[in-house]
């Protein structure tokens, strides 16, 4: 079961915040980490990802750098700014008021 593109593209913000919460990271080891979390119903492309890590950079709330892989091969690896993080805790509010109320809706008592 894939999610529908509208549900992916909403959660997409507070994913790469909670990742980036783990530790600094680039663009295809997000990726890599949110297939795994989500044991691959959840697939990003560059295409998806970049866009939303770009708007965060933009809105203050990431800052990046360029580094050499080991195998030589330059990436840019993306950091939680302060404001990156308080906007992860606002994200995380809300999505557990979303994930509570269906809970509540989709109980067993309503099976």
């Amino acid at each position: 079961m894939k999610l529908e593109k509208e549900l992916v593209a909403a959660s997409s913000v507070p994913l790469v915040l909670s990742v980036l919460s783990e530790g600094d990271s680039y663009g295809y080891a997000i990726i890599q980490r949110v297939r795994e979390l989500s044991g691959g119903r959840i697939e990003w492309t560059d295409g998806m990802l970049y866009p939303v890590l770009h708007w965060l950079e933009e809105q203050g709330q990431l800052s990046s750098r360029w580094t050499k892989s080991e195998a030589g091969r330059k990436r840019k690896y993306y950091s939680l700014r302060p404001k990156g993080r308080l906007s992860l805790q606002r994200q995380k509010d809300q999505w557990l008021a979303v994930t509570s109320t269906l809970e509540q809706l989709w109980g067993p008592q309503h099976a």
